[in-house]
């Protein structure tokens, strides 16, 4: 008797080690070591490694890129390697390489959402800029940045396509991206901010793409929260927030058969509010209703 009980525990205990042993596989096995990412055979012809890899992690990255070292850690960075490539013709001619890795593809699309400012697209990764003298994308969990002192463009895309070989997580662009109505989308528009979405610290995580209209922008927004509780939580604080600091409209958007909310923000404008599921999405500095409702209904549609 004592002998089965005994096996029955040995028998769980195996499973429940097993079991972890999977999971932590799962979490690790595309994770692949960043030095290994650095190109160092191949290169393109007359180019050489002359330093590097050298990696950072959370502690060191000041010693790096000190100015913007806290952006990338609240985009959640888990470490970099950072390598620099010289021209065999010229010695001034040279090509430095950061390779980010941010943890998950969300936050590699966010910082890298932050460092686009306008839409350049090189063609490589799940998306990126590219221009004379820098290229910048995102693949996976990882964040990539090419500076080049001299200007060819057509060079860093030959290093970028290297890096990207080398890449094995598959991961598709955050979903969420494909939520915002592509309409007046300004293209290369939509970041991500991993808090303080809008500039207020109740709408927590979230997405916002700019609308143009002439000469006027606007913008949409999705913010994720944990539960649907937490997310009419979230609509409650904007209501009081703009009953403070602006106004709130008395009619309601019946027609989008959800919690919403219409109102003023004195520094961002019109504003309208709607909770679906775990989201709260919106639209702020519109200049007419009916601009925009058509712009709404079809995002909350979209949006699973």
């Amino acid at each position: 008797m004592r002998k089965n009980k005994f096996m029955i525990y040995r028998n769980l205990i195996m499973v429940f080690i097993l079991v972890g042993v999977l999971v932590w596989f799962e979490t690790i096995s595309w994770a692949e070591p960043l030095e290994s990412l650095i190109p160092k055979r191949d290169l393109p012809k007359e180019w050489t490694l002359i330093h590097g890899p050298q990696a950072y992690n959370k502690k060191s990255l000041f010693e790096h890129i000190n100015g913007q070292a806290e952006l990338f850690l609240k985009y959640g960075f888990q470490k970099s390697v950072f390598a620099i490539y010289q021209s065999k013709k010229s010695r001034e001619d040279q090509i430095e390489l950061d390779i980010y890795d941010m943890g998950n593809v969300v936050q590699a699309f966010g910082v890298f959402s932050r460092f686009r400012n306008e839409d350049r697209p090189g063609g490589f990764g799940l998306d990126s800029f590219l221009d004379d003298h820098t290229a910048l994308f995102y693949k996976g969990r990882y964040f990539v940045m090419f500076y080049a002192t001299e200007s060819n463009p057509d060079l860093l895309a030959q290093f970028s396509k290297l890096v990207l070989s080398k890449i094995s997580d598959s991961s598709s662009p955050p979903k969420e991206i494909r939520y915002f109505p592509k309409n007046g989308l300004k293209s290369g528009s939509i970041q991500y901010f991993p808090e303080g979405l809008l500039g207020h610290q109740f709408l927590k995580r979230g997405f916002q793409g700019t609308y143009v209209d002439g000469e006027k922008e606007s913008h949409l927004f999705l913010s994720i929260f944990k539960d649907s509780q937490e997310a009419m939580n979230a609509l409650k604080f904007y209501q009081d927030d703009l009953s403070k600091k602006g106004k709130v409209s008395s009619g309601s958007l019946i027609e989008f058969g959800t919690r919403a909310l219409k109102g003023e923000d004195p520094y961002q404008g019109k504003v309208m509010a709607l909770q679906k599921g775990f989201y709260l999405l919106g639209a702020v500095g519109f200049e007419k209703e009916e601009d925009v409702v058509n712009l709404l209904k079809e995002f909350i549609e979209k949006v699973k």
